[in-house]
């Protein structure tokens, strides 16, 4: 919401592929923490969204919601977010949350990502951690920046296996703090049993 409680609009890229190489290589986005799925705490993260799309395999597929993969599979979160952009196609709400599957209490945090957007000079707002970490997959951008950035990373030799690094790089990004670890991923186990009783705990 904004300052005056109006609600936000915003379209949703959220990142489900990947090969989860410390969590075995088995499909993040189902591994379980506080008893359903990693994808499906992201879905209900942006389930205020205009329109959302998943990237990852077709066996991610929910009820009501698209999926889409990059072409060829396996290109990183840059190629990601470009098909699951090209998935949304044309005519969208002008903010685009983008959010990796591994972040199960992102909810919290988005509406203080999309509030910041409200500043014309920024592209977009991401979380930064309470060491100071930018959290770039965890964000709110504006859907025009975001095309011409990866428009100007497939100029220069395609968007398949770039960084998000590098396709922020000429963006104007303001970071939201996070002190309470809102934006923290599940990429090993220990992180999936730390997250998982930190919700479990949230619910008691």
């Amino acid at each position: 919401m904004d300052p005056r409680g109006h609600v936000i609009a915003y379209d949703a890229v959220v990142l489900a592929g990947g090969e989860a190489r410390r969590l075995g290589g088995i499909s993040k986005a189902e591994v379980p923490v506080a008893g359903r799925p990693l994808l499906d705490h992201a879905l209900a993260a942006v389930a205020d969204a205009r329109r959302c799309v998943v990237v990852g395999p077709p066996e991610l597929t929910r009820p009501g919601v698209a999926t889409t993969l990059e072409d060829p599979p396996l290109g990183g979160p840059v190629a990601g977010i470009d098909a699951g952009l090209a998935a949304l196609g044309v005519g969208g709400e002008p903010r685009i949350v983008v959010l990796a599957c591994d972040v199960p209490r992102a909810g919290a945090i988005l509406p203080g990502l999309l509030a910041a957007l409200a500043d014309p000079e920024v592209d977009g707002a991401v979380a930064v951690d309470p060491d100071g970490h930018r959290q770039t997959l965890v964000g709110a951008y504006r859907r025009t920046s975001l095309v011409a950035a990866l428009a100007a990373l497939r100029a220069d030799g395609g968007v398949h296996g770039r960084s998000v690094k590098q396709l922020v790089a000429g963006l104007r990004l303001v970071g939201v703090a996070d002190p309470g670890g809102l934006a923290a991923d599940a990429d090993t186990w220990q992180d999936v049993a730390a997250l998982d009783a930190a919700i479990e705990r949230r619910h008691e």
